[in-house]
């Protein structure tokens, strides 16, 4: 059982600018899909090497991405963000571990690939909206990069060198 009701989840689906287009209808049908998952703070939520299984809806909290070095936080993702969508639609090994972060901890809500598959047949129009949310996701997190590599190299080759 979820601890939102359909109309919090379509609200917070509003406010993040996840899912927008679902309806309060089609968030109600989504419902059943997920399953809510809660993490306490510095625990680790997927590690490297392990290949996604399913993509989360963070609601509270925050991750932190590790690379191999455990100790390297090489990225975060928030609130009203998506969570594993890449290893989750390509199918390969992960490359940084997710580990919550907060006093709080994290709660997110959590589409396993069985749920999305299912999803997929019975409800096309909501699983399209989560493929699109997943590929805005990683588009975004591919631009971030881009402009941390230009922040790198001016650093490296020019504005920051001591």
């Amino acid at each position: 059982m979820l601890s939102m009701k359909p109309k919090e989840l379509f609200a917070f689906f509003q406010e993040h600018s996840i899912c927008e287009s679902l309806t309060l209808n089609e968030v109600e049908k989504l419902m059943p899909y997920l399953q809510e998952k809660n993490y306490s703070q510095n625990e680790i939520i997927s590690d490297i090497g392990e290949v996604g299984d399913a993509l989360g809806f963070i609601l509270e909290g925050k991750v932190q991405l590790f690379g191999p070095e455990d100790d390297v936080v090489v990225g975060s993702q928030k609130e009203g963000t998506l969570i594993g969508e890449m290893s989750f639609f390509d199918r390969q090994p992960r490359n940084l571990r997710m580990q919550a972060c907060c006093k709080k901890g994290v709660k997110f809500f959590m589409l396993t690939r069985p749920m999305y598959d299912r999803l997929k047949v019975e409800e096309p129009f909501i699983a399209v909206n989560i493929l699109e949310n997943a590929i805005v996701s990683l588009d975004n997190l591919v631009r971030n990069m881009g402009a941390d590599i230009t922040a790198l190299e001016h650093y490296m080759h020019g504005y920051g060198r001591q």
